[in-house]
């Protein structure tokens, strides 16, 4: 008779008792049953349940505590998940170190307590940190809270998009229906690979009318899209929003950039008639690091290696925006190649970024927001710190006040055999 599952016999004969000199079934260490029992937790648990589970983690580990924080917005702030600690800034706290660079911290307190501040961060996103206090972490107790910032990273992302909580944690103000219209669009903030990252900021955070970007990566191309419809109300948002929709439809039906282009023309055309919008669509090859773009009215992108700004190496000559009258709408969408060096960096921009005013009243203009990129990206940070350096940098010199919507797209190619 064969054995069934669980029993022992001729058919079983690594399970039951050691015999015969057979080993016997390998029991879980206490790590591999945290790791068990942490998953089927967080599988489970309400998007506010979180804090009470990391709570169960750091007590079944010997910690005092762990508290999860998530980044605002505009990144600024870090924001606790759950209530009674403060926000952190961003820039000036241990927390926020750990946030900035994708890294361990650690932190000394008094009575004899330290905080080992990990960052939380699924794929290429960074959403935030985590913070273990406790007498001493030592390197075994550090892979625990390493697993635990993995875990919280996916669970936070599966979670967010089925629930309000996240959302309400990360504003610090009220949000206007168009912006939020066009965030219910956004893909994540940055997203990448071994080959390439990319990584995007809109502002005014909290009121964008028009502006949007989107990316999505296939096992052999990295699509980038940043979109600006005239005027800054909500039919600016719809113009958007069908602009956006009409290109992931033909990307998804695997059309190229003329098609892709030409789905979106046509459909602002057949239903809004009186609205356009501009911008540039994009493929980058990750194995041989060629751009492929049409721009369609917009502000041609910037071409940044070894820490300057390449002057107009990615400028082509200008073709109508999508949506155009009917007498421009037969348009032949031209496509232009640039091939890429390993660690160059593209930037999309919008012409809110360069048409700002200074504190003086003249216009911000391409050639301040050059040197901008080149201070933030001279230090070295990773693409999605320095493209937060430079919209905060940006930000700070009109008071955080913006007449019109901001948007960045920076993406990096970065073949790990260049490295």
């Amino acid at each position: 008779m064969s054995s069934q599952p669980g029993q022992t016999g001729p058919d079983n004969p690594g399970q039951g008792r050691p015999g015969r000199g057979r080993p016997g079934p390998r029991q879980p260490g206490p790590g591999e049953q945290l790791f068990e029992q942490l998953l089927a937790s967080a599988h489970a648990a309400a998007p506010m349940e979180l804090p009470d589970l990391a709570q169960r983690f750091a007590d079944a580990a010997g910690l005092d505590r762990i508290d999860v924080y998530l980044v605002d917005i505009q990144q600024r702030l870090l924001v606790p998940l759950a209530d009674g600690p403060l926000p952190l800034d961003v820039d000036t706290t241990v927390a926020g170190s750990a946030y900035r660079a994708h890294a361990l911290r650690v932190e000394e307190l008094v009575h004899g307590r330290i905080v080992a501040w990990l960052p939380l961060i699924d794929g290429a996103e960074r959403l935030g940190v985590i913070g273990a206090t406790g007498p001493a972490i030592d390197v075994a107790l550090l892979r625990r809270c390493r697993m635990l910032a993995s875990v919280l990273a996916m669970t936070i992302t599966s979670k967010r998009a089925a629930s309000d909580s996240f959302a309400r944690r990360t504003r610090c103000e009220t949000m206007q229906l168009p912006a939020e219209m066009l965030r219910a669009f956004l893909p994540p903030r940055t997203i990448g690979n071994s080959h390439v990252i990319s990584t995007a900021v809109l502002e005014p955070a909290y009121e964008i009318g028009g502006d949007a970007f989107d990316h999505s990566l296939t096992p052999s191309t990295l699509h980038v899209a940043i979109l600006d419809a005239m005027g800054h109300n909500l039919a600016s948002g719809l113009t958007t929003a069908v602009a956006m929709a009409g290109c992931r439809n033909a990307r998804r039906a695997e059309a190229e950039l003329p098609q892709l282009v030409d789905t979106i023309q046509h459909a602002l055309a057949e239903w809004l008639p009186e609205q356009f919008c501009t911008g540039v669509l994009a493929q980058l090859d990750l194995a041989d690091g060629v751009l492929r773009w049409c721009n369609c009215g917009h502000p041609p992108p910037l071409l940044i290696r070894d820490h300057r700004v390449l002057d107009r190496a990615l400028e082509r000559p200008p073709q109508p925006p999508m949506g155009t009258p009917a007498s421009l709408a037969e348009v032949t969408w031209q496509v232009h190649e640039e091939a890429l060096e390993p660690g160059d960096r593209v930037l999309m921009y919008t012409d809110g970024v360069t048409e700002l005013r200074t504190r003086g009243g003249a216009e911000f203009g391409l050639e301040r927001f050059t040197d901008s990129i080149i201070r933030a990206t001279a230090a070295g940070e990773p693409a999605p710190e320095a493209l937060r350096q430079l919209i905060h940098s940006i930000l700070d010199r009109q008071d955080n006040q913006l007449r019109d919507d901001a948007t960045l797209l920076l993406l990096e190619w970065r073949p790990p055999n260049t490295r």
